[in-house]
């Protein structure tokens, strides 16, 4: 499908490196091109999409990056915010980001390829007078990316040419064999041998546990076996004790004896391998194991300061991208200088509600918010008079340091 878009920007000199392109030797190409892990299981974004710990952490991310509402915000001169809701850019980040798409759907969209490839892309559209008019969703493989000497990137899709001004590209990890690091780092090429092996174990204990015959062993007769007898032998072995028929009672004639074979799947710490795994790929995404579903080491203190650690290491990076991209595509260089993007963590933070509602009433106490700010931050209307700087545990005013007056006896 061609892209319905005919603005482009200023051409860039002296480019190299493109990201996409199979012809060139970019991480993208390379991902696609050569995916076997160590382990020699083949990982592609839907292999690893099906490894049920990858699929959890990416759609952790990619969800909670949607999920997130996002403020713009407008730096007045007393040092106080305001919401800028009458900027065209408002509307794009927090509703619909064009016809068919919301602005959370664009940016789960281009955080998924970012954290599985390393770059996701937005295109943004403008109107004639320069103000952005839409944020759509560029697919990674529809985008390449040239870069001039000094770092500045130029963007092509669909043989057109866009600067960074057009385009939101966030990056998840830098390259650190490009020199600009200016190339995304994703799971895909950073976690293959983790997902690869976490494939490898769960194939294995698929395996193990598929058409199961019990009991299991070597079945041993007097004398040579011809190819036709010992065939019907295994046929009937099967008959007898595949399936649900399984763990019953085998019947042997003819001198035959059976051998069992004691394999389980502790004696190849199956569990231990597989636990092991899920913490590879936590670390790969940042997302606490309790998160991808492994309490082993789970209690009720370490969850929540967990959820937390997510949100300030796992969660924030991303967000911080995607408010960069916004500034600069979205506002101009006189707006940044007193408007910025900022996504509202309030939710996310409620992991401890009890901890937030301590901080709240300390801050109260000190004089720092007033009644109004800390219902700003619950989403709660103001009050009439909550704008008042006071402690709500004083009934009376503070000392004002003043040397009290004389009193008549």
């Amino acid at each position: 499908m061609a892209w319905p878009f005919s603005r482009k920007s200023e051409s860039v000199s002296e480019t190299k490196s493109e990201l996409t392109d199979p012809t060139s030797d970019s991480w993208a190409a390379l991902c696609d091109a050569f995916g076997l892990s160590a382990s020699g299981v083949t990982v592609t974004a839907a292999t690893a999409m099906d490894c049920p710990p990858v699929n959890a952490g990416v759609s952790i991310l990619t969800e909670s990056t949607a999920g997130v509402p996002c403020r713009l915000l407008h730096d007045d001169a007393n040092d106080s915010e305001r919401a800028a809701k009458d900027h065209p850019a408002f509307a794009l980040v927090n509703r619909f980001s064009n016809e068919w798409m919301s602005s959370g759907e664009v940016r789960r969209r281009a955080t998924q390829d970012a954290v599985l490839f390393g770059d996701g892309f937005a295109l943004v559209t403008r109107r004639a007078a320069g103000q952005p008019a839409e944020i759509i969703y560029a697919p990674r493989q529809t985008v390449v990316v040239e870069y001039a000497l000094t770092g500045e990137p130029r963007y092509v899709i669909d043989s057109q040419y866009y600067g960074p001004r057009d385009v939101i590209h966030i990056v998840w990890t830098p390259y650190p064999n490009d020199p600009l690091q200016q190339r995304g780092l994703g799971l895909l090429h950073a976690g293959r041998n983790a997902i690869g092996l976490a494939i490898l174990l769960e194939r294995s204990a698929s395996n193990l546990f598929r058409n199961s015959c019990k009991p299991s062993g070597i079945v041993s007769v007097k004398g040579a076996l011809k190819a036709e007898a010992a065939a019907r032998m295994a046929t009937a072995w099967r008959a007898a004790n595949a399936g649900d028929k399984q763990g019953g009672v085998s019947i042997m004639d003819n001198d035959a004896t059976y051998t069992p074979i004691n394999f389980t799947s502790v004696d190849s710490q199956m569990i231990e391998q597989r636990a092991y795994a899920v913490n590879e790929i936590s670390r790969l995404t940042r997302v606490p194991p309790t998160l991808l579903a492994d309490m082993s080491r789970a209690t009720w203190s370490n969850s929540t300061q967990l959820d937390l650690q997510f949100v300030k290491y796992g969660l924030q990076p991303l967000l911080r991208a995607w408010c960069d991209g916004y500034s600069r595509c979205l506002l101009t260089p006189e707006e940044r200088s007193s408007m910025h993007f900022e996504f509202d963590l309030s939710q996310l933070l409620m992991a401890d509600p009890a901890a937030r509602a301590a901080a709240f009433v300390q801050y109260r106490a000190a004089g720092a918010m007033t009644a109004n700010d800390v219902r700003r931050e619950l989403n709660l209307p103001p009050l009439p008079d909550g704008n008042t700087l006071s402690s709500p545990h004083v009934q009376s005013p503070a000392n004002d340091n003043q040397p009290q007056k004389d009193v008549a006896a």
